[in-house]
């Protein structure tokens, strides 16, 4: 047996490659569509739902909380963008791990993933199935989460581009919503926003109610664990960076615009909520950051506008949760680390095995939503939790290893580089480590989450050791 799968692409080698090059996937993501996918990626449902429970947390030093995970997540894309622009591959950093580490970590890093967004399916159509049930209670929840589950399924068998197409305008409705917010809420805090009933007294909001941290420094560490999942999914747009026209040009982009991307939408929007009502405001707790914020404006029907928002966010996450785990199961699939059906692709270039293949477990887990939520589902769920940040911790480790294999294979693709390198990675390593271990720390459902975890790591890795040991033995026969 080869070293390398007959199935293996340039592009999953970690050799130079071109979009198209990819066994069967074709490039039919437009500009328009990546540069959509990438400001909308880091836009999650958790920062409209998650948002009040952080602020009640640590108060305006929430604001803190955001911008260390903000820049946590900065380092990391600026790291993955890195090896994305000199090779751009649908396996993204499972192909580089498993270039720059082995093939154990290729195995791991990429299944962990594909579990993790599998599960998200099934948590973001009953979150939709909630709102719809809500609009038109005539078709019960399990029945909007169905429909939910079918549509996107579709379109996401159709063709990249259908994909492509619904992402750009989920994710279009998500920037113009919150960039509106930003603008209108900075409008009534400084009390220049005709017809406000906000008396806009500035930033004073930020120190007036017991200081600006009010449950003392410590709270921004319990804020961190409360928001650092919100980020998760801004690496899904050097996955689909494979199947564009310009994925050079879409990687080095997406990851140059991302400080000005989580500064606006997550840091201007939390701003602008506690410098509208104060932190320990029951408005907050009650209705949710957003909806209060507006509400306290004088914008009417604000709830239900949020909840057209917050259901676009959940769609949006649905669809690119879809895309991305069976992406990720048919670069697994051409490297010999899933069933080889996974890597066929249709006359489109749609791998539609791996498609089906994602969204059966995530019909699994829809039933599991319904039938025990409280056991099998919240099983599934906290042993999921805690993969975003060893996918994050994955990607900075790959980074330090494959910056030498670039330079020393193709020195002109080093179009992005990690700043400061190595000393930036190796502090973005500690930042995640750091919240990890006080994820444990902090003990209940955030120390059950890594626990979970880390065991269905440490399968999921035992797994990838002993193919990887068979695989070397039979080359050695």
């Amino acid at each position: 047996m080869s070293a390398t799968p007959p199935t293996m692409t340039k592009a999953s080698t970690g050799d130079p490659g071109t979009a198209g090059d990819e066994a069967g996937l074709k490039a039919g993501l437009k500009n328009r569509h990546l540069s959509m996918i990438a400001i909308g990626g880091v836009i999650g449902a958790g920062l409209f739902v998650g948002s009040a429970s952080g602020i009640a947390a640590a108060g305006p030093g929430i604001l803190i909380s955001y911008a260390l995970v903000g820049a946590m997540v900065v380092f990391v894309m600026r790291m993955l963008g890195e090896m994305a622009a000199a090779n751009p591959t649908s396996g993204s950093f499972s192909a580089y791990a498993d270039r720059a580490l082995g093939r154990w970590a290729g195995f791991t890093i990429g299944w962990l993933y594909w579990f993790f967004w599998v599960v998200v399916l099934a948590v973001e159509a009953t979150a939709g199935a909630k709102i719809l049930h809500g609009w038109v209670p005539a078709v019960p929840q399990w029945g909007w989460a169905l429909i939910v589950m079918l549509v996107l399924t579709a379109t996401n068998l159709a063709s990249v581009s259908s994909y492509g197409e619904f992402e750009f305008w989920f994710a279009g409705i998500k920037v113009v919503a919150i960039a509106a917010f930003v603008a209108i809420g900075l409008l009534a805090v400084f009390g220049v926003l005709p017809g406000s009933k906000n008396p806009g007294n500035g930033f004073d909001l930020l120190t007036s109610h017991g200081g600006f941290l009010p449950n003392g420094p410590g709270a921004i560490l319990t804020g961190v664990l409360m928001v650092v999942f919100s980020f998760m999914g801004s690496e899904i747009v050097t996955l689909a960076a494979g199947e564009s026209e310009d994925p050079q040009r879409a990687v080095t982009k997406a990851t140059n615009s991302v400080i000005w991307r989580i500064g606006v939408f997550y840091l201007g929007s939390i701003l602008v909520v506690v410098s509208l009502l104060p932190w320990d405001s029951k408005e907050i707790a009650d209705k949710g950051s957003y909806v209060a914020a507006l509400d306290s404006i004088g914008i009417p029907h604000a709830g239900q506008f949020m909840n057209v928002i917050v259901l676009t966010a959940v769609l949006s996450c649905l669809n690119s949760g879809l895309y991305t785990a069976s992406r990720m199961a048919f670069s697994l699939g051409q490297r010999g680390d899933a069933p080889k059906s996974f890597a066929r692709t249709s006359g489109n270039g749609v791998p539609r095995i791996a498609i089906l293949g994602s969204v059966v477990f995530g019909f699994l887990s829809v039933i599991f939503n319904y039938v025990w939520p409280d056991t099998v589902f919240k099983f599934l769920l906290n042993a999921s939790g805690a993969v975003a940040l060893f996918v994050w911790l994955a990607i900075c480790i790959t980074q330090l290893k494959m910056r030498g294999i670039i330079l020393r294979e193709t020195p002109e693709k080093l179009i992005v580089r990690m700043w400061l390198f190595p000393y930036l990675t190796w502090a973005t390593i500690a930042m995640i480590t750091f919240v990890l271990g006080y994820m444990v720390y902090d003990g209940g459902d955030n120390r059950e989450q890594v626990l979970l975890s880390v065991l269905v790591g440490v399968i999921v890795l035992a797994i990838g050791l002993v193919r990887d040991r068979s695989r070397k033995a039979l080359q050695q026969q």
